[in-house]
């Protein structure tokens, strides 16, 4: 075993009152969210389900597989297109997607606070807020989080809908001032205008597709796009970097591969022996006492030897 290798991490969402994972077993999860409970499929659910089909059968949408990362819900006629939810101080809407996921990733509510006390403890030693930027950033909830603990935030996407959904929470928190840029562009194109523009940020989060597309056609593809990225957002990281995220989801790659890669791009004296490198997996627990853990997502994170 290498010196430098630290043990992997297990980060589990908590503080949630709006969102709970029920039950899960023989390939499927039951999860609640706000006042209403969905089935979706997980095939690490190699177990059998601790409650009875009873309970699981009151569940008002069930997303049907037809084949990879495709399929469809069955959703009960009563259920609303989408509904309220809250997080700490962030309101927000859940909704059925296409994509099997409801609007949000509650196992990332880890690195939001993390993050927010990264950027307090940088505030206190800086005096400034941080610039932050935050690709495929989605609906927003780690930008509103992380602008509600003093940041600045770029927000980019490539989807009109993901970005009107971000200004529909943005909304709904009542944080219409707060200091964010949502800009609807493909994350690799952005990056590279930043750079040529000799823009800096003081944190970086990242949370990739495997495949995606942006908004003038551009193909993402994770595996030949990533480390090139990778390599560009390690230049736009200022002097004073506070942190750096990324989170992986449904690709066939490993944690140590992950943090490998962000090893590789961050400058010598951003790893140093003061500063703080964690990686492992971002995971949900069912609701009881002796829930079985289902991992979500691997995740590296780095923060700077001040803020440590």
């Amino acid at each position: 075993m290498h010196a430098d290798h630290p043990h992997l991490m297990t980060l589990t969402p908590a503080d949630w009152q709006d969102y709970a994972l029920i039950d899960s077993g023989h390939g499927r999860k039951l999860e609640r969210f706000g006042r209403y409970h969905f089935i979706r499929p997980e095939p690490q659910a190699l177990w059998a389900p601790h409650f009875e089909p009873a309970i699981w059968d009151k569940a008002e949408g069930v997303f049907a597989p037809s084949g990879e990362d495709k399929g469809q819900w069955q959703l009960k006629t009563h259920l609303p297109e989408r509904w309220e939810m809250q997080f700490e101080h962030l309101r927000f809407y859940a909704l059925p997607t296409p994509f099997r996921h409801l609007g949000f990733f509650p196992e990332q509510s880890p690195h939001w606070q993390w993050t927010a006390e990264k950027i307090k403890r940088f505030i206190t030693l800086y005096g400034r807020a941080p610039r932050i930027l935050n690709l495929f950033a989605y609906s927003g909830l780690a930008s509103l989080h992380a602008a509600h603990a003093g940041a600045e935030v770029t927000h980019i996407d490539a989807s009109k809908k993901a970005i009107a959904l971000g200004f529909d929470n943005r909304g709904l928190s009542g944080m219409q001032d707060a200091p964010i840029r949502f800009i609807t562009e493909d994350a690799g194109r952005f990056v590279e205008k930043e750079l040529k523009r000799g823009r800096q940020y003081d944190g970086i989060m990242l949370d990739p597709p495997k495949y995606g597309r942006g908004p003038k056609g551009e193909v993402w593809q994770i595996n030949d796009d990533l480390p090139h990225l990778l390599q560009n957002c390690a230049s736009l990281l200022s002097e004073e970097a506070a942190f750096f995220i990324i989170t992986i989801y449904a690709i066939r790659t490993s944690t140590s591969a992950v943090r490998s890669a962000i090893m590789d791009i961050l400058r010598p004296e951003m790893m140093s022996d003061h500063t703080s490198f964690e990686a492992g997996e971002l995971c949900i627990a069912e609701d009881r006492p002796d829930g079985r853990l289902i991992g979500q997502a691997l995740y590296t994170r780095w923060s700077s030897a001040s803020l440590s």
